[in-house]
């Protein structure tokens, strides 16, 4: 696991499969291999009106840790992240009572999935409720841990990928986390971000 950046790219006109089967033949020309696919989900719950002050759980589940979920609670204060192994989803199913699903929002990100010598590239379309949002690519740094040291190669090498539409500045997440130790949960902080942007636009398309 290295340092992992996230970037939306614009759609415009396109269908996000147009998109990504562009974005792929680049990635193909680079040198890359494809290898298999990848899939990014979320849900997100909120607690009932009982248990006081709302509480608002998003559980995520990610295809390069298939044995773990990540679950993010949002108390209004603060942000409490949470790693665990697969129960965590059937605690959930036990506290249906506590906790309820938001209807309609459930969002996913999927797409091929591509290596080429130290990076790891992935091309997704991103869904909410099965409607079609965005084209996010990531790109994984595996050598590094630490954002800062890796952050202008990286930006360099998705250059090859995005053109022009490459991002000058790391994810809003990141910004003040760049000279800490990188883990799986900030990939998914990203993602959260991402998902949390497109539901807010309803059945709207992102645009970037």
């Amino acid at each position: 696991m290295g340092v992992t950046i996230i970037q939306q790219y614009p759609v415009e006109n396109k269908t996000g499969p147009a998109v990504i089967e562009m974005l792929s033949k680049r990635v193909l020309a680079l040198g890359a291999i494809q290898q298999g696919h990848f899939l990014v989900d979320c849900e997100t719950y909120t607690s009932v009106p009982q248990l006081g002050h709302q509480r608002t759980v998003h559980v995520l589940h990610n295809s390069e840790q298939p044995a773990t979920v990540f679950s993010i609670l949002e108390t209004g204060t603060k942000t409490i992240p949470l790693v665990t192994d697969g129960l965590f989803d059937l605690l959930m199913m036990k506290m249906s009572s506590f906790y309820t699903s938001k209807k309609q929002t459930k969002a996913e990100c999927k797409g091929p999935r591509f290596e080429l010598e130290d990076f790891n590239i992935k091309l997704g379309t991103i869904t909410v409720s099965s409607n079609f949002k965005a084209v996010i690519v990531e790109v994984e740094y595996t050598p590094c841990v630490v954002a800062g040291l890796c952050w202008d190669l990286m930006k360099e090498f998705m250059q090859g990928i995005l053109g022009p539409c490459v991002n000058n500045t790391p994810p809003p997440y990141l910004q003040n986390r760049m000279q800490e130790l990188y883990t799986p949960i900030d990939t998914i902080h990203q993602y959260l971000d991402l998902f949390m942007i497109c539901r807010k636009l309803g059945t709207t398309n992102v645009r970037t």
